[in-house]
């Protein structure tokens, strides 16, 4: 598969006939946070991803979900907004994690008639690739604790059957197994630096005047932050305290055993073409004999490119040869005890079709300091596989 294309190219018309839904990784946000205006999450600095598809012919839409949230609460919040109606986070899972169970409402779906026969393709970048396998999962697949918990007033989201509203998921850079980051992070004493700044932050701007208009944390479950327009939140220090301690939020879940747990939940929908794409900021070096630092775009991965080469190194841990700054390219091909495969033109559903690793940042796939024709250029070639995954029909 071509990502790039230095020359210049005609306009390529491509209808889908699914629509596609863009999830942002930790900390991202979608077309609906003012800050999309500044610079759009999908797109960066290359121009809106959405529009440039939008403008080409396809169907597609930039999602919001809580950008310091769980997977499990990501998946709920995607739900709600798919299909118009009120984040439920699930009796069960509530109670364990001691928030709110209800959420705030969508009274509108981001797109008419999600059903069977109009079907989503869910990209994901970052931890939105764990977000849609949680959703992907849950809608196949149900939570019996849930139907336990709640009866016959259980979301339907929480009763399976419904893997069929998926066409495809593309998991871009995405922490499907453990990434070296956290346990660098781990070593210089930062993840209780990240988890306090991350509350802080989240806390103060969730109830000041930009909330809900130019930034949107989405944590009103925990009383974290208020739910736009209205002044609901819980006294700071103990929604700080509650966010923190019940390991439901987006640094828990990138621990080791946050990943695990998660990988030992989610299982594959057979029905669901599956595809991933990993990016590799090292080179080997002839010159020096080992890897170095040579595809970072964006000049703040370099700090964490280097911390991981320390770190694997000094431990002597060499996992998935090379990383994108953040994610190994081990962890960004396929989830450990899920079957995967080489990408081939005969993909096939059920099974990971992992894409050859390019050169590049964790930045590299979302257009951040990469030029425009390579942004489009990958995202023509993404959209000519979704194409080719609709035309296969129910081939097997």
């Amino acid at each position: 598969m071509t990502y790039a294309n230095p020359k210049e190219r005609e306009r390529v018309d491509i209808r889908l006939e699914y629509p596609i839904i863009l999830i942002h990784g930790m900390f991202g946000w979608g077309d609906d946070v003012a800050f999309n205006k500044i610079m759009p999450y999908w797109g960066a600095t290359c121009g809106s991803i959405p529009k440039y598809l939008q403008k080409n012919g396809a169907e597609c839409y930039a999602v919001s979900v809580g950008p310091a949230s769980s997977a499990w609460d990501q998946a709920c919040e995607l739900y709600a907004q798919l299909t118009g109606t009120t984040v439920d986070y699930g009796k069960a899972h509530s109670q364990k994690h001691n928030h709110k169970q209800f959420g705030r409402q969508f009274t509108k779906s981001v797109f008419d008639g999600w059903n069977e026969n109009k079907k989503v393709h869910l990209v994901g970048h970052s931890f939105g690739g764990t977000c849609i396998r949680m959703l992907c999962h849950l809608l196949e697949y149900g939570a019996p604790e849930e139907v336990e918990a709640s009866g016959d007033k259980v979301s339907e989201l929480f009763k399976g059957g419904k893997g069929n509203l998926v066409a495809s998921v593309v998991a871009l850079c995405s922490p499907m197994g453990d990434i070296d980051t956290y346990k660098a992070f781990e070593e210089k004493n930062y993840v209780p630096l990240v988890q306090k700044g991350m509350s802080s932050y989240t806390g103060t701007m969730g109830r000041s005047v930009f909330n809900g208009k130019f930034v949107d944390f989405k944590l009103e479950q925990f009383g974290l932050t208020n739910t736009p327009g209205k002044r609901d939140a819980d006294p700071k220090k103990q929604a700080k305290k509650r966010f923190i301690e019940s390991n439901d939020n987006i640094v828990y879940d990138l621990s080791p055993e946050g990943i695990k747990k998660i990988n030992s939940r989610i299982e594959i929908v057979p029905d669901i073409y599956y595809f991933s794409y990993a990016f590799n900021a090292l080179e080997y070096s002839e010159k020096k004999k080992r890897d170095v630092i040579k595809n970072t775009h964006f000049i703040g991965l370099r700090y964490s490119c280097w911390l991981l080469q320390k770190y694997s190194h000094k431990k002597g841990v060499f996992t998935g040869n090379g990383n994108d700054g953040l994610v190994n390219v081990s962890a960004a091909g396929s989830p450990p005890d899920e079957p995967a495969v080489e990408f081939c033109e005969n993909f096939k559903k059920g099974v990971w079709n992992v894409m050859p690793v390019a050169p590049g940042d964790h930045g590299t796939p979302i257009g951040l300091c990469v030029s425009k024709n390579y942004t489009h250029n990958f995202y023509d070639n993404l959209t000519n596989l979704l194409k080719k995954s609709e035309n296969r029909g129910n081939i097997k």
